[in-house]
């Protein structure tokens, strides 16, 4: 008798969507931070999610600013009008960017206009997201140490014609000059394409 496994299948909504993506921005730049040291690690906590224990932030400010972000962020990705976040570590006594991580955000059009809803299972996207943050946890193997305090900015791209919150400001690119870039792996809802890489000032060390 042949035995068949059924994978549970999820329609996947364009506000459905846009909440995995912000919650895994959320987790994401938490993550970075923690790895990345910018903040002591006193400042996190362990929580499971995604099947992995990851680091949340337990800095009331840090929070504060983390969740005004997220939720805009939501908002223009409901709108599909999002394009790229990134998350900007600069040394904090020279202004120096030291690191650079972008995260490009591709939307159905089709569904944008109303089309068909695409269905994916929750654990493939759940496995893709999981197989990022593992790479965001190893990327201290590959990049520098970062030994002087730095500061943090976090930049986004957006096709939205709507006025800017008043909170939100211009900003320069912030790019690093002749960077060392590495590709990491990226996640799509069907709704939503994620893909993800950092650019880092290679160490004075090894040029």
């Amino acid at each position: 008798m042949q035995t068949q496994t059924l994978q549970q299948r999820n329609t996947i909504s364009l506000q459905g969507s846009s909440l995995i993506v912000t919650e895994f921005f959320q987790y994401a730049i938490q993550c970075i931070l923690y790895q990345r040291g910018v903040y002591p690690s006193e400042s996190f906590d362990k929580k499971k999610h995604y099947g992995l224990g990851l680091w949340v932030t337990n800095d009331d400010g840090l929070g504060t600013y983390l969740k005004t972000i997220t939720e805009q962020m939501m908002v223009w990705t409901d709108q599909g009008s999002l394009r790229q976040m990134v998350l900007v570590i600069t040394e904090a006594e020279t202004q120096e960017v030291l690191e650079r991580w972008t995260f490009d955000i591709d939307t159905n059009k089709e569904v944008l206009a109303g089309g068909p809803l695409p269905d994916k299972p929750d654990s493939e996207i759940k496995g893709e997201i999981m197989a990022i943050m593992r790479q965001i946890c190893a990327s201290v193997s590959f990049l520098p140490l970062l030994e002087t305090r730095c500061t943090i900015d976090i930049l986004v791209y957006t096709d939205s014609k709507e006025a800017v919150p008043e909170e939100w400001e211009d900003s320069d690119a912030k790019n690093i000059a002749d960077a060392e870039v590495v590709t990491l792996r990226g996640f799509s809802t069907k709704v939503h394409s994620v893909k993800t890489l950092v650019a880092f000032k290679q160490s004075e060390d090894v040029l």
